[in-house]
């Protein structure tokens, strides 16, 4: 029987446990029956197709729209696919290229027997199965060979806009002792119905997420991985209208973490909740079968909302994010739930306040490989202050034994960080990780004192939140402003207009080939 050093009752956790599984399974009920413009772009994508149009419209976006302006998107790309490869003896790419041409329309062919264009396919979807699986394997290969950093694991972030640029800085990172290296996507990215091609050296705040780019980076930190005798992870972001596609993009090219959450989307992207919650479960799909650890958003919650009162939204949003990633096959090993320190450093007691959060999470999520993210609301300019405050920050994440641990920079809320910044910061996470190793298995906590006291708390009021929740739905919750203090409608924001309901016809053999399994 676990023991909980904050003093929580297990059974209470189980029943809220069971609560968000009840909220996720209606979301599911939901889901099961639509796909959206970007699954069936993952299709085209994990088919083979690939490339731009001479307008540079991906080709996939091609496909997908000739079948939604024809009202067929309901019978799935699959369908019509399959049934041009019988009657053309063409590949999907050679398909998806004379349809750009103009000179074939898939929707005006002959049609053969479900089972017949099924059997065409297989061996399309067996060759990419194969190399998924396969770069799986070398990352574990990998692992295995040259081994890799301690939890928790020193994660930091590149951003110049320009992938070769993010790659000098990134390799510098693995250098001075990274883990994991986050390439920030270009401001408003997430909103691009679409996936850009190719490299990229212009972006503002970040560089485009691009096949081309992952593929680039991954070289990269495969190359400074054997120098450093490490392997260094590569993180991205399949949050927003492509998250399937970029999902499919980075199991493809070995990517290891995926930012990968609808509710983050819907709450600071304004996407539209029910396309974003179909697009999540496919996404979520491959990343399991990918060996992708996925990073969820709660985090967010508290840079809009205050980390003191609103901790229990996080805990909520937690426990129903673990739920979906559950229904989508994804493993709790794989599941870097959320959570942030960002309570006012002036506030007495803080923490306290943030060791109780952070220890409740760990408990509560034994296998998760949280994500925990530094101090960004509270960081001033002051550099001298905000390294301190990361530093806190540090001791409590080698305390609770986090996962991921997102390094704070002391020139937060200056600028984007100089390799001189992040070495700081390196030198600061690993100085309390070492000189705190184990201080988590040497203390113990104060029968009914304050960090007891809150952690308590926080499960009772995410559990009530819950029960509210389970009463009307997540939908209507996220209507009413129940995280981060905003609200969205469920027929708003963008994306509505690339859901369809699913028609007689349509079928979807990742979704068996991939869930649940490795």
């Amino acid at each position: 029987m676990q023991k909980s050093k904050v003093g929580l009752d297990f059974a209470k956790v189980e029943h809220a446990r069971g609560v968000a599984r009840k909220i996720a399974n209606q979301v599911q009920d939901f889901v099961g029956n639509y796909t959206t413009v970007a699954v069936e772009r993952t299709v085209c994508r994990l088919l083979g197709i690939d490339g731009i149009d001479e307008n540079e419209v991906p080709l996939p976006n091609v496909v997908v729209d000739e079948l939604k302006s024809k009202g067929v998107l309901g019978q799935g790309v699959m369908f019509f696919m399959g049934n041009a490869m019988i009657e053309t003896g063409k590949t999907p790419q050679e398909i998806a290229e004379a349809i750009s041409a103009g000179k074939l329309d898939i929707t005006h062919l002959p049609i053969h027997k479900i089972e017949d264009i099924k059997k065409a396919l297989q061996p399309t979807i067996d060759a990419t199965i194969a190399k998924i699986r396969a770069r799986r394997q070398r990352r574990e290969n990998y692992i295995d060979t040259i081994g890799e950093g301690s939890k928790p694991y020193l994660y930091i972030i590149v951003a110049t806009g320009n992938i070769y640029e993010d790659v000098v800085q990134a390799q510098a990172g693995a250098r001075q002792g990274a883990d994991i290296i986050a390439v920030i996507r270009t401001t408003g990215q997430s909103l691009l119905d679409y996936v850009p091609y190719g490299a990229t050296t212009e972006g503002f705040g970040g560089t485009f997420a691009t096949q081309e780019n992952f593929r680039i980076m991954r070289k990269a930190l495969d190359e400074v991985g054997e120098e450093v005798g490490r392997y260094i992870r590569l993180c991205n972001y399949c949050s927003g209208l492509c998250m399937p596609e970029i999902a499919a993009m980075g199991a493809l090219e070995g990517l290891d973490v995926m930012l990968n959450d609808a509710l983050y989307g819907i709450l600071f992207r304004d996407i539209n909740m029910q396309r974003t919650l179909i697009d999540q479960y496919f996404s979520r799909i491959i990343n399991g079968f990918a060996g992708v650890i996925i990073n969820t958003g709660e985090d967010n919650y508290l840079t809009t909302a205050d980390a003191y009162e609103e901790a229990h939204t996080v805990l909520a949003s937690d426990f129903i994010n673990e739920q979906l990633a559950l229904l989508a096959g994804l493993p709790e090993e794989q599941m870097g739930l959320g959570h942030a320190f960002e309570m006012d450093p002036q506030l007495e007691n803080g923490f306290l306040y943030e060791l109780a959060q952070a220890q409740m999470l760990r408990e509560i999520f034994p296998k998760a490989p949280l994500k925990y993210m530094p101090p960004t609301k509270f960081m001033t300019g002051n550099i001298f202050r905000g390294h301190i405050q990361d530093a806190l920050f540090n001791i409590i994440g080698q305390w609770t034994s986090q996962g991921l641990q997102l390094l704070g920079m002391p020139t937060e809320a200056i600028h984007t960080p100089f390799m001189s910044d992040r070495y700081l910061s390196i030198e600061n996470a690993k100085y309390i990780f070492n000189n705190m190793k184990n201080i988590g298995d040497e203390v113990e906590f104060k029968e009914d004192g304050i960090i007891r006291n809150r952690a308590k708390k926080v499960l009772d009021d995410a559990t009530n939140l819950l029960e509210q929740m389970e009463s009307e739905g997540l939908f209507t919750a996220l209507e009413k402003g129940i995280f981060a203090n905003v609200k969205r409608p469920k027929n708003g924001g963008k994306g509505l207009d690339g859901v369809t309901l699913k028609a007689e016809n349509y079928f979807n053999p990742f979704v068996d080939l991939m869930k649940g399994k490795k």
